[in-house]
């Protein structure tokens, strides 16, 4: 099983039999989209994907954006939400360059999965990406396995990373890892973190 968060930035934690696991970055999330959605439109973001759906992704400006050497390194391995520059799709409408960042989005996860060697049979979204229906469509068709939106599983979309660093703090103060070498590259299982009392 996969889960995907989609934020400013897309990553996904993979996790395998007898408690393997794989988590990294994949490439952007929402962020690219969103700045151009408000650059062009003035909104937001693009709800429920209507933007990108009435556009057509521009094949060429997929393929230099997908051409950054950040999807050539293994797992794993991090970002931030500037680490893409938008140009290849300057020129296009705001209709297309919607499709094409979402398309950009949706093919950066599906080349995380490949470059696993193992990718899940289904893969659960969580994160704001979630509710953009034309991002959720994208991924189904690029990665090739069955995506969820995790509010059907009974998950709480909303309050998820809230509840991971929940989850996070209470390791912490137990004394047990927060990182794994699969996870981030550490050398060995850390305990990341401090407390502080007021």
């Amino acid at each position: 099983m996969g889960v995907l968060n989609i934020g400013g930035v897309a990553n996904v934690t993979l996790l395998g039999d007898a408690g393997k696991i794989c988590a990294f970055d994949t490439g952007p999330g929402n962020a690219l989209l969103d700045d151009w959605v408000s650059a062009k439109t003035g909104r937001a973001y693009d709800g429920d994907g209507v933007l990108a759906r009435s556009g057509r992704v521009n094949e060429a400006a997929l393929q230099t954006l997908l051409s950054h050497a950040f999807f050539d390194r293994a797992p794993p391995k991090s970002l931030d939400r500037l680490a893409f520059d938008p140009e290849p799709v300057a020129a296009l409408s705001p209709e297309d360059g919607a499709a094409t960042l979402t398309a950009f989005t949706a093919a950066a996860v599906a080349l995380g999965l490949d470059i696993t060697g193992h990718a899940p049979k289904r893969l659960i979204v969580c994160g704001g990406g979630r509710h953009n229906y034309a991002l959720m469509e994208a991924l189904q068709t690029r990665t090739g396995v069955v995506v969820q939106n995790c509010d059907e599983l009974g998950w709480a979309g909303d309050a998820l990373e809230a509840e991971a660093f929940a989850w996070l703090a209470v390791r912490h103060c137990l004394g047990l890892p927060t990182s794994l070498p699969e996870t981030t590259g550490v050398a060995g299982p850390t305990v990341g973190g401090r407390k502080y009392n007021p």
